[in-house]
């Protein structure tokens, strides 16, 4: 879990901003936010989920196992440390 207890907006590009809450994966917020997107697990080992991160930054509560690019992370398994944007394909 994340040791940052701030709350963040995550700006997703071609849909809208949403507020990232505290203790909850970028995964959670964007779901609980009902935005689309794919991913077949919550560990970063699949990779279903990836997605561009545009701005900003994130921790992850686990090294991902799958492969991503630099400009990529994976929601299923990281934090934002600030307020982001990201596409979603």
């Amino acid at each position: 879990m994340s040791k940052n207890k701030n709350s963040f907006i995550v700006d997703i590009k071609n849909h809208k901003a949403v507020q990232h809450q505290p203790n909850k994966s970028l995964l959670e917020t964007i779901e609980i936010h009902n935005i689309e997107i794919q991913y077949h697990c919550r560990e970063g080992y699949c990779g279903a989920c990836r997605t561009k991160l545009l701005k900003g930054e994130v921790e992850y509560q686990t090294d991902p196992l799958a492969f991503i690019d630099d400009n990529e992370i994976l929601p299923c398994c990281c934090f934002p440390l600030s307020s982001i944007e990201i596409e979603i394909d």
